[in-house]
C-alpha cells in the first residue's frame, strides 16, 4: 500500500507544484543551506522524483528567479512605462514593482536574497543590476526634463526608492489583516506618494 500511494504522489506532482515547495524551502533555510534531501522531506517524494522533473536544485533556483525578473522586465515593455515623460513612466514602473513584488512575494524574495556563490545567482544580480540601471536612467532623464529636483543624487534617490520597495519582502505576509495598507493596489500607491511627493518639483 505505501508503494501505491508514493507512486501516486510521484505521478501528480508537478514542476510548477515542486518549484513552489522549493522557493519556501530556500527563504526559509537559505539557498546554501538547502540539500536536495531536505527538498525531498518538504515535497514528500523521493529524491530520485526530483531529479525526474529537474538536473539539480540549481535548475530550481533558476527558474525561480527567472519568474521574479520576466515580472518585473515585463513592466518596462508595458506602454505606460514606454509612452509620455519620464515622470511618469517612472511612477507607472514604481507602482508596478510593487505590485509584482506582493504578487510575486516568494519568489522576488528569493531574488533579492542570492549573494553570487553560483553561476545562476551571478546571472540574477546582473539581470538585477540591468534593471535597476533602466529605472535610474528614467529618474535621471526626469530630472533633466525639470519634473524631478536636481539637488537629490540620481544614484542615491535610485537606491533609497529601491530599498523602500525591497523592504516590502520583510513585512508584508498576504492573507494577514491588519492596520494600514494590505493590497498590493494601496501599499504601490504608499510607495509612490511617498517617494514623489519628496522628489517631484512642486
Amino acid at each position: 500500500m505505501p508503494a501505491k500511494r508514493d507512486a501516486y504522489k510521484r505521478d501528480t506532482y508537478t514542476p510548477d507544484s515542486l518549484l513552489t515547495v522549493a522557493v519556501r524551502v530556500f527563504n526559509e533555510r537559505g539557498y546554501d543551506g538547502t540539500s536536495m534531501e531536505h527538498l525531498s522531506k518538504a515535497a514528500g517524494i523521493s529524491k530520485s522524483s526530483i531529479y525526474h522533473h529537474v538536473r539539480g536544485k540549481e535548475e530550481l533556483l533558476r527558474r525561480a528567479i527567472s519568474r521574479a525578473l520576466d515580472g518585473l522586465f515585463g513592466i518596462l515593455e508595458e506602454p505606460r512605462a514606454r509612452e509620455g515623460r519620464a515622470v511618469d513612466r517612472l511612477e507607472h514602473v514604481t507602482r508596478r514593482t510593487v505590485e509584482v513584488l506582493m504578487t510575486e512575494l516568494p519568489y522576488v524574495t528569493l531574488l533579492l536574497r542570492v549573494r553570487g556563490n553560483t553561476d545562476t545567482e551571478r546571472w540574477a544580480m546582473e539581470r538585477r543590476r540591468e534593471f535597476d540601471q533602466r529605472v535610474a536612467e528614467l529618474l535621471k532623464q526626469a530630472t533633466a526634463d525639470g519634473d524631478l529636483r536636481a539637488d537629490v543624487d540620481v544614484r542615491l534617490a535610485t537606491r533609497l526608492l529601491f530599498g523602500m520597495i525591497n523592504s516590502i519582502v520583510e513585512w508584508y505576509r498576504p492573507g494577514r489583516a491588519g492596520r494600514g495598507a494590505t493590497t498590493s493596489e494601496e501599499v504601490a500607491e504608499a510607495v509612490v506618494r511617498t517617494a514623489f511627493a519628496g522628489l517631484r518639483v512642486t
